[in-house]
């Protein structure tokens, strides 16, 4: 892991506004059923509110399906790069579920599906998207009533809903 960064406040500096805002969208392996429970959002939620101090990747708005993750997150300047943050957070929840739930690996799939959003509007189409998810799948009858949601951090991105 890299050493602590002091970019705890990094969404009220403007070069931070800056930089991209990255969609992610994270599968488990073979599409097992293990992220729609209190424990693995408190521990999801719990790395990504550390991630901005230790590698510089700030979570905003996130939603865990039972078998996968939507979020976006945003890099400060020197960050870690894209790949070994994923890879670290993977690493740490994949140990952390197998304990939990006495599971062999593998977890996560390897791959991860991001997508830079170019603006402000591309936010709020997306989390429009992400936030009706457990509707669409049947899970829920009002968007509001999903409980595996949240938000880590402001990303200094407007959005509505």
């Amino acid at each position: 892991m890299s050493k602590s960064r002091p970019f705890r406040h990094l969404a009220h500096i403007a070069s931070f506004r800056e930089q991209p805002v990255v969609f992610f969208t994270v599968v488990m392996h073979a599409r097992r059923p293990l992220l729609a429970t209190d424990f693995a959002h408190q521990l999801l939620h719990s790395l990504w509110e550390r991630s901005g101090d230790l590698n510089g990747w700030f979570v905003g708005d996130y939603l865990l399906m039972p078998d996968h993750v939507h979020f976006f997150a945003r890099p400060a300047p020197e960050a870690d790069a894209m790949r070994r943050w994923v890879k670290m957070w993977k690493s740490v929840s994949a140990r952390k579920l197998m304990q939990a739930a006495h599971l062999t690996a593998p977890v996560w799939q390897e791959e991860y599906f991001d997508r830079f959003l170019r603006s402000d509007e591309s936010y709020e189409e997306k989390w429009w998207y992400v936030r009706n998810n457990p509707v669409r799948a049947g899970l829920v009858t009002d968007a509001d009533a999903w409980p595996y949601r949240g938000r880590v951090f402001d990303l200094d991105v407007k959005k509505t809903g």
